[in-house]
C-alpha cells in the first residue's frame, strides 16, 4: 500500500513538473520567437501528455485482481510505457529532421537572450530532480511507467542542454554545432525508446526475464525431495511474477511430504523474488530403487488399503507375493473380493504379470464402543491370567500396564506392555507377542480384542 501511494505521489509531482515547463518555454519562445526553445515547449507539453497518462496508469494498476482481471491490472503500466516510448522515438525523429534542414539550409532560428538562458537552466534543474526520483521509485516498485516517465525527463535534459548550447554557439558565431547535437542527443533518445519499447513488449507478450527461470530452476532442484523439474512458466506482472512448476517426487512419500516439499520450494523461491502467485504441481514416478515393498504399498495405497506383512519368493524365475490387507468389515465378501481383485489387475500390470498374487483379508474395525470397568475382584482374577500366561512363554521378561474394559455385551478390551531385552530381534519379539496373545484368547473366551505393545527392557 506505501509502494502504491509513493507511485502516484511521484507521477503526480512529475506530471504537475512537466505542465509548468511547458508553460514557461512557451511564454519565452513566443517573446524571443526563439524557434528552439518553442520546440522544447513542444517537447515538454509531450513529456506532460506522458506524464499524465504515467499518472493514470499507476493508479489503475494499482488496483488488486478481481474476478475479470485475474492477473490484476499492472499491465496498464507496460502498455502506457510503450506509447510513451512510441512518442520519443517520433520526439527523436522529429528532432533529427529539423536538424538536417537546418544543417541543409545553412541557417539557425535560435536567439540569444539571458531569460531563455534562465528557462533552459531552470529546465535542466528540475528535468534532473524529477528523473531522479522517478528511477529511485521505479527500481524500488519495477514499475514500467515510472522508468519511461524517467526516460522522457532524461532526453529533456539532454535536448535542453542541447538548445541551451545552441544559445552559446550562435553567440559565439557558430550555429551549425547546434544541429549536429541535436542529431546525437536524438539518436541517443531513439535508441534508449527502442530499448524501453522492447522490455515493455516483452513483458506485454509474457516473455519471461533473462535468467529468472533458470534461477528458478536452479532453487528447485536444490529443495530435498525434488527429482526434476518437468515445466516451469514464468509470467510477468508490473513489480510481481507469477510461476507455474510441474515437478517430479518419489511416488512412495506420503500427500504431506509431498505438500512439505511445495511449500519448501514456495518459501525458498519467495526469498528472491517477489512472488505474486506460486502454483506448483507435482507428478510422482518409480524409482528404479524402489524395492517389491514399496511397490506393492503404493499400489494398494493407490487402492485406500493399507498392505502389511509382505512376502516375496522367487520360484523358477517367477516372483510369489503375499502379503495382508485390511477391508471394512461391514463389506460382504463379494463386495471385498471385487476390491482386491481390482488391486490384483494393478499389481500385475506394475510388475508385467510376472508374478503370484496370494492376499489374506483382514476385517478393518472401525466400529466405536462403550465400555466400563471390571469389577475389582474380576479384574484381580483377569490378570493373574495374564501375568500367568506370559510367565510360560520364555524371553519375555516383564509384563505390565495391564487395562482391561468390558463392552455392553460383555466382551473384553484387554491392552498390556511387555518387555525384552534389547539384543532379541523384531522378528522373534513378534511371534512371542504372538503366543502371548493366543494363549490369552484360549484362557479367557471372553475376550475380543488383545492388543500388546512391546518395547526393551530398558525402557522401564
Amino acid at each position: 500500500m506505501e509502494q502504491n501511494h509513493k507511485k502516484q505521489q511521484v507521477a503526480l509531482s512529475s506530471a504537475a513538473a512537466s505542465f509548468l515547463l511547458t508553460a514557461l518555454k512557451l511564454v519565452v519562445g513566443l517573446m524571443t520567437g526563439s524557434i528552439g526553445i518553442l520546440s522544447e515547449a513542444a517537447h515538454s507539453g509531450l513529456d506532460f501528455g506522458a506524464a499524465a497518462l504515467t499518472w493514470f496508469a499507476v493508479r489503475i494498476s494499482d488496483k488488486p485482481a478481481d474476478n475479470k482481471h485475474h492477473y490484476g491490472h499492472t499491465k496498464v503500466e507496460n502498455i502506457t510505457a510503450l506509447i510513451e516510448a512510441g512518442l520519443l522515438i517520433i520526439t527523436s525523429a522529429w528532432i533529427i529532421y529539423a536538424a538536417i534542414q537546418r544543417l541543409v539550409e545553412g541557417s539557425t532560428e535560435i536567439e540569444f537572450s539571458w531569460y531563455a538562458i534562465a528557462v533552459l537552466v531552470l529546465s535542466i534543474l528540475v528535468d534532473f530532480s524529477r528523473s531522479r526520483a522517478l528511477k529511485k521509485v521505479a527500481r524500488e516498485t519495477n514499475s514500467a511507467a515510472l522508468e519511461a516517465d524517467a526516460l522522457h525527463f532524461s532526453s529533456d535534459i539532454l535536448s535542453s542542454a542541447v538548445v541551451l548550447l545552441g544559445l552559446l554557439f550562435v553567440f559565439f558565431g557558430i550555429p551549425w554545432a547546434d544541429a549536429v547535437a541535436g542529431i546525437f542527443v536524438a539518436v541517443l533518445v531513439a535508441f534508449a525508446a527502442f530499448n524501453l519499447g522492447k522490455k515493455t513488449i516483452d513483458v506485454l507478450i509474457d516473455a519471461a526475464p533473462e535468467g529468472i527461470t533458470e534461477k528458478i530452476s536452479a532453487i528447485t532442484t536444490k529443495i530435498p525431495g525434488v527429482i526434476t523439474i518437468e515445466k516451469i512458466r514464468v509470467k510477468p506482472t508490473g513489480s510481481l511474477i507469477f510461476i507455474e512448476m510441474v515437478v517430479t517426487v518419489n511416488r512412495t512419500l506420503s500427500i504431506e511430504k509431498i505438500q512439505d516439499i511445495c511449500t519448501a520450494i514456495e518459501q525458498h523461491v519467495r526469498k528472491s523474488f517477489p512472488v505474486a502467485d506460486m502454483t506448483i504441481d507435482t507428478r510422482p514416478i518409480a524409482l528404479n530403487s524402489e524395492t517389491i515393498v514399496e511397490r506393492v504399498h503404493v499400489i494398494s495405497l493407490n487402492h485406500n488399503l493399507h498392505a502389511h506383512n509382505i512376502a516375496t519368493n522367487m520360484h523358477e524365475m517367477k516372483k510369489h507375493i503375499t502379503f495382508d490387507v485390511e477391508i471394512d468389515q461391514r463389506l460382504s465378501i463379494k463386495q471385498a473380493h471385487d476390491i482386491v481383485t481390482a488391486l490384483e489387475e494393478d499389481l500385475h500390470r506394475e510388475f508385467d504379470d510376472d508374478l503370484d498374487i496370494c492376499i489374506h483379508l483382514d476385517p478393518l474395525r472401525c466400529e466405536e464402543r462403550k465400555s466400563r470397568a471390571l469389577l475389582p475382584q474380576e479384574e484381580v482374577l483377569v490378570r493373574n491370567i495374564i501375568i500367568n500366561a506370559a510367565t510360560g512363554i520364555e524371553n519375555i521378561q516383564d509384563v505390565h500396564d495391564i487395562r482391561i474394559r468390558k463392552t455392553d455385551k460383555h466382551k473384553l478390551f484387554i491392552t498390556l506392555h511387555c518387555s525384552f531385552n534389547d539384543e532379541v530381534l523384531l522378528e522373534e519379539v513378534h511371534a512371542l507377542t504372538s503366543r502371548l496373545e493366543g494363549a490369552i484368547y484360549q484362557t479367557i473366551p471372553e475376550a475380543c480384542r488383545v492388543i500388546i505393545h512391546a518395547e526393551p527392557l530398558f525402557n522401564l
